[in-house]
This record gives C-alpha cells, structure tokens and sequence, in this order.
C-alpha cells in the first residue's frame, strides 16, 4: 500500500505512530481503559497481533499484554531514540510500529508488558471473529 493510500485509510494518529513511530499521549488512547472480549489486530494489514485473554492493567497510559497471539506476528527492534534503551514492537506483514516491549509484567504470566498504542490497533470483538475471518481465535475465548 502505497503512503497515499495510507493516508486515506488511517487517521492522521493512525498513521503518525504506525508509519513514523508515534506515540499517543498516555491515557488518551481508546483501548487504555477497554476490556471487551476479542482480539487486537494491526489496522493497517488486519494481522491479528493480541488477545483481551493476555491484556491487563499496568497503569501506563497505554494498553498492555503479556504476549501476542502469535509470536510469528510480531518483530522486535532496537529503540534507541530520546537517551533510552527500548525493544520497539512492530507487526511482521505491514511493519506497523505499535510500542514497545518492557521486562517488568506480570512474573507469573512470563514477565513481559507489551506497551502498544490504541491507534496502531483495531479491536474484533468475539461475535465479530467468524464475519471478519478470524474464527480460528474464537478457541482463545472457549
């Protein structure tokens, strides 16, 4: 997809943080405080990227998981911009730029907080998984 079509497809938001590494002010984003049952994929390609099953509350002003769906489905950078030392996340097919990963989640569901803003995402909720063509997820909700 070219930038144009990008430009027409996304909100200027949209494609600030998922094209140049944006970042949405903390606690402004629409899945912060969100926690309706489905999945969470990258609104640029559809690629399914995290499950409600893995989010939690960290009170960061962003939303966070501690994992991905898939593994496969996500490539990690590193992030060495404003003096800080950071694993950037982004989606393996359209290499959207979602957030960052941090060593300081939950222990006992593996240690990760993957801090991704609400703008590089687009939420399918459980009733919606077999009309958008995710129905392989629904087994996440069983």
């Amino acid at each position: 997809m070219s930038k144009q079509e990008l430009k027409n497809k996304l909100t200027p938001e949209q494609y600030d943080v998922t094209q140049n590494k944006g970042t949405e002010a903390p606690f402004s984003g629409q899945y912060d405080d969100f926690y309706q049952a489905g999945i969470y994929v990258d609104v640029v390609s559809g690629e399914p990227l995290f499950s409600s099953t893995d989010k939690y509350d960290a009170g960061c002003g962003w939303p966070s998981f501690t994992k991905p769906i898939d593994p496969a489905n996500i490539d990690k950078h590193l992030d060495t911009s404003f003096g800080m030392i950071r694993e950037e996340v982004k989606s393996k097919q359209a290499g959207s730029h979602l957030g960052h990963v941090f060593p300081d989640g939950p222990k006992d569901a593996g240690g990760h907080r993957f801090c991704i803003n609400s703008a590089a995402l687009k939420f399918i909720p459980v009733a919606e998984l077999d009309a958008k063509g995710y129905s392989k997820y629904k087994q996440l909700f069983e």
